[in-house]
């Protein structure tokens, strides 16, 4: 990240832009910085002007405690204002229910696209993630990020032999590094559901992704983001999954922002 905007609350955060036209900002997910989506910036540079930023307290960014939302929303505001008043967002996984709260809080956006944001679909995926919260909470509170990191993925539903796998991984210090932002994008995705009233008050036209080839309860959910807000869209790419390709994902965003 080559440059530095100010947050309200005076966090500096990083971020860097390529391209011409109106404005996109990708806003990554957890464990992750702007760098994840960065490949995702250079098909769209093509026909806009793409901002790619990390996330307080990742990255080149930095960080202020105690953490809100709310901060996050004013992070894109930020953003938003630097790059001229207005701005389409798209955020892929926890981004994307960040994205989601942003529009409906009254930021100057256009339009949100969201990629497989992961609400619980059933009770005992609820219950999960609320398990999954108290553990996360203690282990940072402890400073065992890496068992934080550990409850990531576990909750992601990776095997525990890939888990201890990537302990012995030379990216697993960097996963450290950035552990106690998985407590933002926990917040962020507030009690693991689909917030109804909060999408209902979104008022910009939305496109809810998914990959066929993620679980089902990922369709499903890209299917709820997609009923709750009052001008949404669903739509599923064959062969995806939650990684999805940035080259079979550009143009359909594209697709979409140029409306």
């Amino acid at each position: 990240m080559d440059k530095n905007i100010v947050s309200r609350d005076g966090t500096l955060i990083a971020h860097e832009s390529a391209g011409r036209g109106s404005v996109v900002v990708l806003v990554s997910g957890a464990m992750s910085t702007g760098a994840t989506v960065a490949p995702l910036a250079a098909p769209l540079s093509e026909r806009f002007r793409v901002v790619v930023y990390d996330r307080r307290g990742r990255g080149a960014s930095g960080d202020r405690t105690p953490y809100a939302v709310e901060r996050e929303v004013e992070d894109l505001a930020a953003l938003i204002g630097a790059a001229g008043g207005e701005a389409s967002l798209y955020g892929v996984s926890s981004g994307g229910a960040l994205a989601l709260r942003a529009a409906a809080s009254g930021l100057p956006v256009r339009h949100v696209a969201v990629y497989e944001t992961p609400y619980a679909m059933s009770e005992e995926d609820l219950g999960e993630r609320a398990r999954y919260t108290e553990r996360l909470t203690e282990a940072l509170r402890e400073g065992r990020r890496g068992d934080a990191v550990e409850l990531f993925l576990r909750l992601t539903g990776l095997s525990e032999a890939v888990i201890q796998g990537a302990r012995q991984s030379p990216l697993w210090a960097g996963m450290e590094s950035i552990a106690p932002s998985l407590a933002y994008d926990d917040a962020v995705m507030g009690d693991g559901g689909v917030p109804v009233k909060l999408l209902a008050s979104v008022p910009v036209p939305v496109l809810s992704i998914a990959g066929d080839a993620s679980p089902a309860w990922m369709r499903e959910a890209a299917r709820a983001i997609a009923d709750a807000v009052p001008r949404g869209t669903c739509r599923t790419l064959p062969g995806q999954t939650h990684m999805v390709e940035p080259d079979v994902l550009a143009p359909v965003l594209a697709e979409f922002f140029a409306r």
